[in-house]
C-alpha cells in the first residue's frame, strides 16, 4: 500500500486517505492558447516507469493538495513538498539521484 506524509499536516497517511490528482508541474495553457496547446494540456501527460512527480489531495485529512515524488514500479516515495511549490525541492532530487544512479528525469 503507498503510504505518503501530508506536507501540510505531517500525517502519514495511506492510499485510501487520499485522492489522485495527476501529474505535478504542468504549465496551463491560457486564453490566448492555441487549440493544439490546449488539447496537450488536456490529453497529453507523461506516464514513465519509474520516477514520476504527482499531485495527491489529503481528502479525509487536512483537505490540502501537495506534490509526491515517487517511483511507479517500486512505489518507492522519495518525497512530497508543497503544491505551491513550482519545482521539486533539491533535497528530494538528490534522493532520487542517490537511489537512482544516472536518473535524469524533467520534473
Amino acid at each position: 500500500m503507498l503510504l505518503l506524509t501530508c506536507p501540510a499536516c505531517g500525517v502519514a497517511a495511506d492510499e485510501t486517505e487520499l485522492a489522485p490528482g495527476g501529474e505535478a508541474h504542468l504549465t496551463r495553457v491560457g486564453p490566448d492558447g492555441d487549440d493544439a496547446s490546449f488539447e496537450g494540456y488536456l490529453f497529453q501527460r507523461a506516464n514513465p516507469r519509474g520516477v514520476h512527480f504527482e499531485r495527491w489531495r489529503h481528502v479525509y485529512g487536512c483537505g490540502k493538495w501537495f506534490h509526491a515524488a515517487r517511483d511507479t514500479a517500486t512505489l518507492e516515495v522519495f518525497g512530497t513538498y508543497s503544491a505551491q511549490t513550482t519545482a521539486p525541492p533539491d533535497d528530494i532530487l538528490d534522493k532520487i539521484k542517490a537511489r537512482r544512479p544516472g536518473w535524469e528525469g524533467n520534473a
